[in-house]
This record gives structure tokens, C-alpha cells and sequence, in this order.
């Protein structure tokens, strides 16, 4: 028996979920404590395949759950870089384009056995954000906006999920905004963090008037830079780093799966 197997055999069962975060270069995932949110062990990551199509992926997942030897009747959580309604994926961004209409619940349960719930991949980080991270006691709207490749977008009412709450894509000065304003656009132009946030000010000043949410939270990889760039932002509702990193999608498609299962 593995330690990662031996590990999840000494938790109680009732305590524990398991998430599967898919990504464009890495498929991972872990068995989460529901009630601290943390993890039980190391992730497990296998490399996304060069054709992602939804029967590589499938493979791969299967390999993850393999690893970890869960129990048969496990409902699992998975994430997707996608927009997800009823499990089904309506589109993909960094995976291949053959996902799109594809029930990804199915293609999931299919190839590891297990009965999954399907979540979009920002959505699955934002919920765990607000479960047991950055906004865990935060009431009213929570909106949480990670800043990478793109911009993803997460928007909690009174702890309620509202999927597929698509915020990068928002069109400002004639721009798709993630254009501007994501973390790779700083790198690839070479903005400093001042000339950078300038972009951030337009972008949440203009999210701020539409949604006026209670609180805004921002992950991505940045985000451990947050002291350069979120206090050069002026805004009236408060803004804070995300907590939960690069687990926080394993989390939250855990945590989802269990309230759905």
C-alpha cells in the first residue's frame, strides 16, 4: 500500500472528498479533508496529453484516480477549462476543441469508474475560496478573479455558487479584456507592476460598476506578488489575495462534488 493510499484509508471516510483539477499542461489531483479543506496528500500530477482529446484526457484521469485506490462508490470532482451546464462542456480553451458538446461527468465516470461532478475550473477555485480561503466568512457577493494566461471569474451570492460567470472576456475600450489586463500580457509587453495595475485600475473599477460586489478576491501565480500591484488600486470595495494557490481548484471540485453527490 502507498503512503498516498494509506494515508486516505486512516481519515474517515465521511470527511473525505477527492478533486481532479484538468489543466492545458497538467492533470492533477488529491484527496481533500472537507472539513479543513486541506489536503490529505501531495497532489498527484500527470502531464495534460499533447492531444487532449477527451479520450487522452480520460486516460490520464483514470491514471490519477488509480493511484490514489479509492473506494468504489467515491463521487469525485472534477474541474474543466471550460463552460460546463448539466456536465456537458459548451466550450474548452487549451484543451481540444473535440471536448466541446462532449459530457465530460461521462467521459470521467467511463474511464475511472467513479460517478464525477463537473465543474468549471475558476469556478471550482472561487467556491474554495469562499469556503476556506480568502473570503471563508465574507456575506453579500464574493467575486474572485484569477489573473494568468486569461482572466477567470468566480461569483459566490451568500456562499452560493453562480456558474460560468465569464468576467475575462468582458469588452473595455474596444478590448476583450483579458487582453489587457491578465498576468501574461504583463509579462509578454514588459509592464512594470505600476504601468500593469493601471490596466487592473480600468478593469475592476469597470467590474466594480457593473456587479458592486462585497469583496474581491485575486488569484493566479501573481498573486504571491499582490503587495506590488493590488494596494496601487483604487477602489471602494475591498480587495484581498487568494489564499489556496494552486490547490484551490482540487478543493473546490471536491468539496462541490461532495454537496452534490
Amino acid at each position: 500500500m502507498s503512503k498516498d493510499t494509506q494515508a486516505v484509508a486512516d481519515t474517515d471516510p465521511v470527511q473525505i472528498g477527492f478533486g481532479i483539477d484538468i489543466g492545458g499542461s497538467g492533470i492533477k489531483g488529491a484527496p481533500v479533508h472537507l472539513n479543513s479543506g486541506e489536503l490529505i496528500t501531495k497532489k498527484y500530477r500527470l502531464p495534460t496529453p499533447e492531444e487532449s482529446s477527451p479520450e487522452a484526457v480520460g486516460e490520464v484521469l483514470a491514471a490519477v484516480v488509480k493511484h490514489f485506490d479509492l473506494p468504489a462508490d467515491a463521487h469525485i470532482g472534477v474541474t474543466f477549462p471550460g463552460v460546463i451546464k448539466n456536465g456537458v462542456a459548451q466550450t474548452a480553451a487549451n484543451v481540444d476543441k473535440r471536448w466541446i458538446g462532449t459530457d465530460v461527468s461521462e467521459v470521467t465516470r467511463q474511464a475511472t469508474g467513479h460517478r464525477a461532478h463537473v465543474v468549471n475550473d475558476a469556478d471550482a477555485a472561487g467556491y474554495a475560496e469562499t469556503v476556506y480561503g480568502a473570503a471563508k466568512v465574507q456575506q453579500g457577493s464574493v467575486l474572485v478573479l484569477t489573473l494568468g494566461t486569461g482572466i477567470g471569474s468566480a461569483m459566490i451570492h451568500n456562499g452560493v455558487l453562480v456558474p460560468n460567470f465569464e468576467l475575462g472576456h468582458l469588452e473595455l475600450d474596444g478590448y476583450d479584456a483579458e487582453s489587457r489586463a491578465a498576468s501574461s500580457v504583463k509579462d509578454r509587453e514588459g509592464l512594470s507592476y505600476p504601468e500593469w495595475a493601471e490596466r487592473l485600475q480600468r478593469y475592476f473599477a469597470h467590474v466594480e460598476f457593473l456587479f458592486s460586489p462585497d469583496l474581491f478576491v485575486v488569484g493566479g501565480g501573481v498573486s504571491k506578488d499582490h503587495e506590488e500591484f493590488l494596494p496601487l488600486l483604487d477602489l471602494k470595495t475591498p480587495i484581498v489575495p487568494a489564499q489556496l494557490r494552486n490547490k484551490a481548484g482540487i478543493i473546490g471540485a471536491a468539496v462541490l462534488a461532495a454537496q452534490n453527490a
